[in-house]
């Protein structure tokens, strides 16, 4: 057996099944070593996409991506989306053809690249192929974004056959996680809240009843959004996309408790949303993670689900817990239902003749797509309406682009998206300039004929900049543009393509719905330059 070989075997008996990427000729054998043991290929049109899609296939399933690549330009093309992905923790294996002489035109340094954007770093070797492999799995699976060097003089080397089964590598045994104090504050607190983040992403059961045994309100910072979609005691998302009431509560608190968050300053904005006289407890499986962004009077070592699982334990062991329901009442939980949704918060609508506002275009559309949906969002002036006014119905529904804040991975994120949940319309939330930067992949939509909608949130400008510089007076030429029509070009790609301005042009989308979806649909929307977008202010005090 060769290399490349025991390496496709040895993913795909882990559990791989399908795989996104380029092929040249630095992997294609070991691309198609696992297409041959029953993985799915899915070409993307650039490599940059393609990682976009693994790392939006992974957040959406939960399940170990993998990115395979051609050796140097097929790496750096990647590098974008492989860092979007190492900075979000998805567990993803990149197969990277490694050109290891320094005078190779294909040469770059592996291991620093990972290194630099905070991947880890796997080689495979002759002598060791399936356990390297394994290895690299099993990383990436504990939360990593894996890059997986295969020196081309090895990958056609002869190793060791490898037909499984995958061994058995037991869990190392964790200690009990100290919750003794977390329990004392909770116990003492009248007005708690948890924010649960990316890391609790998996403990929507046992933070649900914790929050029930104490009177908790349930929060989440913009990588968790959908976490706690359904429970009366919802506030959705705290920080920049907080609701008023949102806002209000939260600052309210006597005890904040981050589950699986940093706190970073979107979700605290910039530290001002939670009130300084509240305990602030930090739960995360990972101490270097502690007080990174602000000071906190707690923390616990441990993941997330044993922590409260531990928590709940003793409350249920110890005669003195609370059962007092403190805020959690009967008034509060009306005015949660009555105002706790940005679709319930007045604004003056801004539309004209030729545009549409985005908060508006926004509302329509959440009344006429189908519950089950997975939006992706990408990164831009726009995100927040379609984060703060589209209902998603779990956490697996939303895919938000933001770690490293890079513009245009939007599309391809949703096409990973879509593999991943095939049985959900897939909504991709764009602006006209991540758009423009990423169309080529309408080509792979097509291609795929998956259930796909593409928003453009189009302003003709880069409208980031155009709120952060224009109010000072400076010129705007180099990020504002001519109008152009985004729907042709859709078109071009063989997707249907629609131009919206008001709300009566979005009568093409419900008879596209009740269709069989096997053409993507692009909504080119001219929107207005609209009052709201606060999330920009608070975004800008940090650059």
């Amino acid at each position: 057996m060769r290399v490349a070989e025991a390496v496709g075997r040895v993913l795909h008996g882990h559990g791989v099944r399908h795989v996104f990427g380029v092929v040249g000729s630095g992997n294609f054998h070991v691309t198609n070593a696992l297409v041959a043991a029953g993985a799915r290929f899915v070409g993307a049109a650039h490599e940059g996409g393609a990682a976009s899609m693994a790392d939006g296939y992974a957040r959406t399933c939960g399940r170990v991506a993998v990115l395979s690549v051609h050796q140097g330009p097929g790496v750096t093309n990647a590098l974008t989306g492989l860092t979007e992905a190492a900075k979000s923790r998805t567990p993803m294996v990149v197969l990277a053809p490694e050109a290891t002489a320094p005078l190779s035109n294909f040469f770059i340094d592996l291991p620093a690249l990972a290194a630099a954007v905070g991947a880890d770093f796997h080689r495979v070797r002759a002598t060791h192929a399936a356990e390297d492999a394994g290895a690299a799995y099993r990383a990436a699976a504990g939360g990593a974004t894996v890059v997986l060097g295969l020196p081309l003089q090895v990958q056609n080397a002869a190793t060791e056959p490898w037909s499984g089964p995958v061994p058995v590598v037991a869990p190392t045994p964790s200690a009990a996680p100290q919750v003794e104090p977390l329990l004392a504050a909770l116990q003492a607190a009248r007005r708690p809240v948890f924010i649960a983040g990316r890391g609790a992403r998996a403990a929507r059961a046992p933070l649900t009843r914790l929050a029930d045994a104490c009177g908790a309100l349930l929060a989440v910072s913009a990588a968790a959004k959908g976490l706690f979609a359904g429970n009366q005691w919802n506030l959705d998302v705290a920080g920049g996309f907080a609701t008023p009431l949102a806002a209000e509560l939260i600052g309210a608190a006597d005890l904040v408790v981050a589950w699986g968050s940093t706190l970073n300053m979107w979700t605290t904005r910039h530290g001002e949303l939670i009130p300084p006289g509240a305990v602030v407890v930090q739960v995360d499986s990972d101490p270097a993670a502690f007080g990174v962004n602000r000071p906190v009077d707690l923390t616990v070592a441990g993941d997330v689900t044993a922590v409260a699982e531990a928590v709940l334990g003793r409350l249920d062991a110890d005669t003195t817990g609370t059962t007092d329901a403190g805020w959690r009442t009967p008034a509060l939980a009306q005015r949660i239902r009555d105002h706790g949704r940005w679709r319930t918060v007045p604004y003056r609508d801004e539309s004209d003749a030729a545009t549409i506002d985005p908060r508006t275009l926004s509302a329509a559309l959440d009344d006429l797509l189908p519950p089950d949906r997975t939006v992706v969002v990408d990164s831009g002036n726009f995100m927040g309406y379609p984060s703060m006014w589209l209902d998603v119905p779990d956490v697996a529904g939303f895919c938000f682009t933001q770690a490293f804040q890079s513009v245009g991975l939007g599309l391809a994120s949703a096409l990973g998206a879509a593999v991943a949940r095939p049985d959900r319309l897939t909504v991709a939330a764009v602006g006209d300039g991540g758009f423009v930067m990423s169309a080529t992949e309408l080509v792979t939509a097509v291609r795929l004929a998956l259930p796909l909608l593409v928003v453009i949130y189009d302003d003709a400008a880069y409208g980031a900049e155009v709120h952060h510089f224009g109010p000072d007076g400076h010129p705007l030429d180099t990020v504002t543009f001519p109008e152009t029509d985004l729907a042709a070009i859709a078109r071009g790609y063989g997707c249907d393509g629609l131009t919206v301005r008001t709300v009566d042009d979005l009568g093409p989308v419900r008879r596209w719905l009740a269709g069989p979806r096997t053409r993507p649909l692009v909504i080119d929307a001219k929107v207005c330059v609209a009052g709201g977008s606060w999330w920009l202010q608070e975004a800008f005090r940090g650059h």
